[in-house]
């Protein structure tokens, strides 16, 4: 059995390097590499592109990395709860590619999967679909998009054990597991990291195959973007 627990996320970040392209697990502010990103802002990576469904919020998640202006460009979906991320896209200071969020998906799965592209349909005919092959299928026309090609990896998972297989925690369960595998190095952060052979394998979301490395998490804040309660 290969152990793939590291001592926290220093070591875990161990080769990260100005100009690589990073997927970021997690939607919106649910089940984000806290720890990982935090380590990026202190490290203060520069010229980064970052594969992440959201930007964060201005002082939070990849908010932080923008404030700093340590990302180059973002690939995302929806980016509508960071004016700082606004304000650099509109002023040229960021570049951005908005993909249609399940495209965002697929295009991780299939790095995962080893698939180099796929067709769909969504996006065809916008802006999305320039300087794309089309083809048509079934008297509908598709639009090919390649899977992506990232140097790390960063997931978020409740739980897991010290061979790198993954529990999710609810909708944490997002982004994340597709993430896991889809990158030349995949680094996860716990909330719980145990030995191996205490997980339920009946319980596993995703298998130690998937991850390079792992560690302990601390301090989480799981912020909640927008708090809607009752009178």
């Amino acid at each position: 059995m290969i152990i793939k627990k590291v001592n926290n996320a220093e070591e875990a970040l161990q080769g990260v390097q100005d100009g690589m392209t990073f997927m970021l697990g997690g939607f919106g502010l649910c089940g984000i590499p806290e720890n990982s990103i935090s380590e990026l802002v202190k490290r203060n990576i520069k010229n980064i592109t970052c594969i992440s469904n959201n930007a964060g919020v201005d002082d939070f998640g990849l908010g932080l990395l923008l404030k700093k202006r340590q990302i180059k460009k973002m690939i995302s979906s929806y980016v509508g709860e960071n004016a700082e991320f606004e304000r650099q896209m509109l002023s040229g200071e960021l570049e951005v590619d908005l993909t249609p969020q399940g495209t965002l998906a697929e295009r991780c799965r299939a790095a995962q999967n080893g698939i180099p592209a796929f067709f769909t349909p969504a996006g065809y005919g916008t802006e999305v679909a320039e300087g794309k092959e089309v083809r048509e299928f079934n008297g509908k026309p598709h639009i090919m998009e390649t899977a992506f090609e990232a140097d790390f990896a960063f997931v978020k998972a409740w739980k897991g054990d010290e061979a790198g297989n993954l529990i999710f925690n609810g909708t944490a369960r997002n982004f994340n597991p597709i993430m896991c595998g889809a990158a030349k190095v995949t680094v996860v952060e716990v909330e719980e990291l145990v030995k191996p052979g205490e997980l339920d394998p009946n319980f596993i979301h995703v298998p130690g195959i998937f991850v390079q490395r792992i560690f302990q998490g601390k301090n989480y804040e799981k912020r909640i973007e927008q708090r809607t309660v009752r009178e």
